[in-house]
């Protein structure tokens, strides 16, 4: 399988892991009913590679994250997490990498955690919420966390989860549905005019679910950058947008890939399959759908996709 896909977004779950979520108050996880939470296994996950044409899956933990309110506790299971998603790619090196997670909003315990999970585990990069405790990621209080993730040119994925007064935004509904890809243009946005993407230049940021609503609003932002006194040379909202890379999970359509093309050039796309909270039979047929939607985009999505995380995240990813 030496010319399949790479996955860069795909979830992990562990039974303490969730038994932990569900004790902080977390038994519907971001709205959605408790039985949706997903048991993991290597061995489930390898057979949907197999059967989907996934080479290698980069392995990280979703929403809601490991901070609960307490400091001490969340490093503790931060540690857990990694340890364990560590042992699992020591296991099956050729198929699986790990983006480490961080138990922010504790930059001090984030910070030791990065280097232990860089330094040690031999992490590919970390996986990152669009906010921790209602602090987005470019807020300057995380600053510290980026400048070092700068320094080392670390590979972020972003992933949405809930954001404070979700109850009015959603309307009831779960916070997947319609809320996550507002939040992350939130959280990019934010990251864009408070000034964290041209600071931190060389964090390499995937942004999820092909770009949810981003590209309908670049216009608009720098419309009102423009019209709040930007400076004339600046650079552009698009042309921030386009350094980002975009994984091509969610519900692929011509439409959403149309408008994911305005702002991101094809070396800038890599393939998610949001696997294991998508279950098994919608990440394949989601795959399927990229297939149909993308053939008219690309020659040959799937090389291309691969080619660009082999890029990104080097030996072998």
């Amino acid at each position: 399988m030496a010319n399949g896909l790479v996955d860069v977004h795909a979830h992990f779950t562990t039974p303490d892991y969730i038994e932990s979520a569900k004790a902080a108050g977390r038994v519907e996880p971001d709205g959605m009913p408790e039985a949706f939470w997903p048991r993991w296994s290597a061995q489930d996950h390898l057979d949907l590679m197999d059967t989907a044409g996934i080479e290698r899956a980069m392995l990280s933990l979703s929403s809601p994250g490991v901070h609960f309110g307490d400091d001490a506790a969340a490093r503790v299971l931060t540690r857990e997490i990694n340890e364990f998603c560590a042992g699992v790619v020591r296991a099956h090196p050729h198929r699986f990498g790990q983006l480490a997670t961080l138990p922010l909003p504790d930059v001090d315990g984030a910070l030791d955690e990065l280097a232990y999970c860089f330094d040690e585990l031999g992490a590919d990069g970390v996986a990152l919420l669009s906010n921790h405790g209602g602090v987005r990621l470019g807020d300057p209080r995380f600053a510290p966390v980026l400048a070092e993730l700068d320094r080392r040119a670390a590979v972020v994925l972003l992933h949405p989860t809930t954001c404070r007064g979700h109850e009015e935004l959603s309307s009831g509904r779960p916070q997947p549905m319609i809320e996550f890809l507002f939040e992350t243009a939130r959280t990019v946005v934010d990251f864009i005019l408070g000034g964290a993407a041209e600071r931190f230049r060389d964090i390499r940021l995937i942004v999820p679910h092909l770009g949810g609503v981003l590209p309908l609003l670049a216009e608009r932002v720098e419309l009102f950058r423009a019209i709040s006194g930007a400076p004339a040379d600046r650079t552009t909202v698009a042309e921030l947008l386009g350094r980002f890379y975009y994984e091509l999970a969610g519900t692929p359509s011509t439409t959403q890939i149309a408008a994911l093309n305005s702002i991101a050039s094809p070396d800038r796309l890599l393939y998610g399959s949001d696997y294991a909270w998508t279950p098994r039979e919608h990440a394949i047929d989601l795959l399927r759908a990229l297939d149909t939607v993308l053939a008219a985009e690309h020659d040959d999505w799937r090389r291309q996709t691969t080619e660009n995380a082999h890029a990104l995240f080097g030996r072998g990813g």
